[in-house]
């Protein structure tokens, strides 16, 4: 049966291939979930089955936007603790965030995947940690809600079993035992992951922090990973209290202490990574472990500025995150993409340590690898996965900026006309076809205000 075919035309195309090809003037075809063709002029003619033709003068088309870390729960309590450091912060939320409930999660879930979905993130991830007790099924829920958003998404299930008791920082009653993290994570595991090429859902094992899990939760949970296949994720070198933390309770650096737990590896990516020496990047590089590069909650926590232009060099590889919205209150992963760029090259004579084309890369083909699905997503290839964005630059913002990357890239946020996953339209002019913006809007404020009141009574 001949698939159903979508032709974009007469648009700017930014393919993020191996040789960053660009088209001033091009065409996209996607055939069902599939890009069948991408090239320069105007689609072939006599294509079978065309279901719609797209008219995408004025605009830029990208590879979707790859979002490497985030947690999606701390979308209710956004605007808290604004100026704290990172181990202070913590300390000031966990008392709230120890209340979570199934509710508040999916209502958390759904406004963090929405405001990602409308500024053309097509591939999602979230690491959630925080599993108190008696609080219905979080996993489920967050993966319903990037179900319903029809994003494409990987929850990297976290855990916690160092709390105050043990000289961690969350309280007692919001971890789990070392058994129960490792079972759960493997019913997650077995209920929800697809290992397919074209999955909409994967699962990854997360175990939070240092500082927040023992020795032996991190070295069981990297062998279940490997022994059920899937990819492995946590928090690493964010400040310089965690370096600290490390050699205390170690005798040894993170990527050190990391490394001697089977935490390295080509099938491992972690957060942050900001206090990184030259040796931390080269067993990165050797290793082939990913990084999740978090500009602006990075700054937002005061927390420094990672290498990212020397982890590139090294040969690592690098996407973009979010964070989380309490330490990222925008919940964007577009506007990632200037910030990269001009975080990295604060400092003397550092004018070129990224440039557009590289900043675009990070928030797509490099998202992807860090997530292991560059041979599906990340650019836009013949036989690659149509997920793609239409972004609009023909507007005042953008009026005189002649390269559509760069306008992209440094100008104001783009908007977004039309996002595709699995070849599926889920935003139209800036709207989400598959959720209720309004609607979650109330729901989130709802269920924020329902948590406040909640933590203050505890």
């Amino acid at each position: 049966m001949t698939p159903q075919r979508i032709v974009i035309e007469n648009c700017a195309i930014a393919t993020v291939d191996a040789d960053d090809t660009e088209y001033p003037t091009g065409h996209v075809v996607v055939a069902g979930n599939r890009i069948e063709a991408v090239g320069a002029g105007a689609a072939p003619e006599g294509l079978e089955g065309v279901a719609r033709r797209i008219d995408a003068s004025g605009h830029l088309v990208t590879p979707g936007l790859v979002n490497t870390h985030h947690h999606f729960y701390q979308w209710i309590t956004r605007g808290l603790a604004t100026d704290h450091n990172l181990f202070d912060w913590l300390v000031a939320l966990y008392p709230t965030w120890a209340r979570i409930d199934e509710p508040m999660v999916y209502a958390a879930a759904q406004g963090s995947l929405a405001m990602m979905a409308r500024g053309g993130v097509t591939t999602a991830m979230d690491h959630h940690y925080v599993y108190p007790r008696d609080c219905g099924d979080l996993s489920g829920a967050i993966i319903r809600a990037a179900r319903e958003m029809g994003v494409r998404f990987t929850l990297a299930r976290g855990s916690m079993d160092r709390s105050e008791k043990d000289g961690g920082l969350p309280p007692d009653f919001a971890v789990e035992t070392l058994e129960r993290a490792l079972a759960a994570t493997e019913a997650t595991i077995d209920e929800h992951h697809d290992p397919s090429s074209d999955a909409m859902t994967q699962v990854a094992v997360a175990p939070c922090s240092p500082f927040s899990v023992s020795t032996e939760l991190l070295r069981q949970g990297g062998e279940l990973a490997r022994r059920k296949g899937v990819r492995l994720h946590t928090h690493g070198s964010e400040t310089v209290e965690e370096e600290k933390f490390c050699h205390e309770l170690f005798g040894m650096g993170p990527t050190d202490y990391f490394e001697s737990t089977g935490w390295l590896g080509e099938d491992v990516w972690m957060a942050h990574c900001v206090h990184m020496n030259d040796s931390d990047i080269a067993a990165f590089a050797r290793t082939r472990t990913g990084v999740a590069h978090c500009p602006s909650s990075n700054a937002r926590l005061a927390a420094g500025i990672a290498r990212v232009p020397d982890m590139l060099a090294a040969g690592v590889p690098v996407g973009l995150g979010v964070d989380g919205t309490a330490s990222n209150e925008s919940g964007e992963l577009h506007t990632e993409l200037r910030n990269a760029l001009l975080i990295n090259r604060l400092g003397a004579h550092r004018e070129a340590a990224l440039n557009a084309r590289r900043a675009l890369r990070l928030g797509t083909y490099g998202g992807a690898q860090v997530l292991g699905r560059a041979r599906e997503i990340g650019s836009l290839e013949p036989g690659k996965l149509a997920d793609l964005v239409l972004w609009k630059l023909d507007t005042l913002a953008h009026s005189s900026i002649a390269d559509p990357v760069t306008a992209l890239v440094f100008g104001a946020a783009a908007p977004v006309t039309a996002s595709f996953v699995n070849g599926r339209q889920i935003v139209a002019d800036g709207r989400l076809l598959t959720a209720d913006e309004d609607a979650i809007a109330r729901s989130t404020r709802d269920e924020a205000r329902r948590l406040a009141r909640i933590a203050g009574q505890g």
